[in-house]
């Protein structure tokens, strides 16, 4: 089974739509194995970040990131990578298809409520920074057989 962070960013949070994203993750037959509510400090938004450094919009991306509570997610299925990023739409919420999270909620590129890992390779990376090993529960699902 693959693994994937998602980010509910600041405005999610304050837009209070961290259960109608969560359910949907849910609905497609995900598993959450890891949930925090954190405020993420510059030092974890630059680590998280790191590939941005030098853009333009990068200190943008830091400042949004820790202008309020974070929720961190570990969501695990069969390739959760790519069937989360298909939930949640392209990156700019204007552009995004409807039916997918930012599609239906996002307003704009900046305030597009949600971080996905965009590969197996980011994700264990992703994880690493937000989770400890401790902290992600590997648990049996009763619909197991029909969802993986």
């Amino acid at each position: 089974m693959q693994q994937t962070l998602i980010l509910l960013k600041p405005d999610a949070i304050q837009r209070r739509l961290i259960g109608s994203i969560t359910a949907r993750f849910e609905q497609k037959g995900l598993q959450l194995i890891g949930l925090k509510f954190v405020k993420a400090d510059r030092a974890l938004a630059e680590k998280h970040y790191a590939v941005h450094k030098g853009k333009p919009f990068y200190e943008s991306l830091l400042e949004f990131l820790t202008s309020g509570p974070t929720v961190a997610m570990v969501w695990q299925g069969r390739e959760a990578v790519q069937v989360c990023r298909n939930l949640m739409g392209l990156t700019d919420g204007a552009k995004a298809p409807p039916g997918t999270i930012r599609g239906d909620f996002a307003l704009s590129v900046q305030n597009n409520l949600i971080h996905g890992s965009d590969s197996a390779e980011n994700a264990s990376l992703e994880i690493s920074l937000w989770f400890k090993p401790e902290e992600l529960l590997n648990w049996n699902i009763v619909d197991g057989t029909w969802v993986s």
